[in-house]
């Protein structure tokens, strides 16, 4: 089973195949389906890869090939297609969600996070998780992240917690954020702004707040569900 954007991102370029015999460019995608970044539109066509919908192609930069539709759109006839879209520069991870069961969804977990000294940053998926519905928003991308170290237990997020996130690249004072700091490093805090200044808080005593200036820090998400396992 797809997902809505995985179903009208594969829709639009065979759509665009048979109107015009080329394929939309990565920013037609991004625009077509309201996504913020062509990052999602990577995370999209690497998820229709895995389900074999479509292929790139090997020692061909950036085509893909579209090997089926899903029954809703086959109905409507179907003729495979090469189709040189823009493929990313590196590896990408999973879509963001794929269907499991009516009350939940599958998330990649994009690696760990760290709720103490800040790791390096987030860039692929290692593994899935299911993850309640309910967690997420229909309109938003989200993924999971494994969080690593003890610097936000007194919120209760503990070391090997696994955190929902929301893609976003604001915050409001007071939301618990993944947080890039110089580009490099990432790390899951409380947010709040002091004038031009990003104070990133621990929520334990051991930790002190880290106090970066607005062009260091970079808000990648927020937190929005936790998922432990006993």
């Amino acid at each position: 089973m797809l997902t809505r954007k995985q179903i009208d991102l594969l829709k639009l370029i065979h759509t665009r195949m048979e109107q015009d015999g080329v394929a939309p460019s990565f920013d037609e995608m991004k625009d077509a389906l309201d996504l913020r970044s062509k990052s999602g539109i990577h995370r999209l066509i690497t998820a229709l890869e895995e389900r074999g919908f479509i292929r790139r192609l090997p020692h061909r930069a950036r085509a893909i090939e579209v090997l089926k539709l899903p029954d809703a759109l086959s109905r409507e006839g179907f003729v495979a297609h090469v189709v040189d879209g823009g493929a990313p520069e590196k590896p990408v991870a999973p879509a963001n969600a794929v269907p499991v069961e009516a009350a939940a969804m599958a998330l990649p977990i994009m690696g760990k996070i760290a709720a103490g000294t800040p790791i390096e940053a987030i860039s692929e998926a290692v593994r899935n998780v299911a993850v309640p519905g309910t967690m997420l928003n229909a309109r938003s991308q989200h993924y999971a992240l494994e969080v690593q170290g003890d610097s936000m237990i007194d919120l209760g997020i503990n070391d090997g917690d696994i955190v929902v996130i929301r893609e976003q690249n604001t915050a409001d004072n007071g939301d618990i954020v993944v947080a890039l700091i110089e580009g490099h490093e990432a790390t899951l805090k409380r947010f709040r702004r002091h004038g031009g200044m990003i104070a990133l808080e621990a929520a334990n005593p051991a930790y002190e707040t880290r106090l970066l200036r607005d062009d260091q820090v970079q808000v990648q998400g927020r937190l929005v569900g936790l998922i432990r396992s006993y």
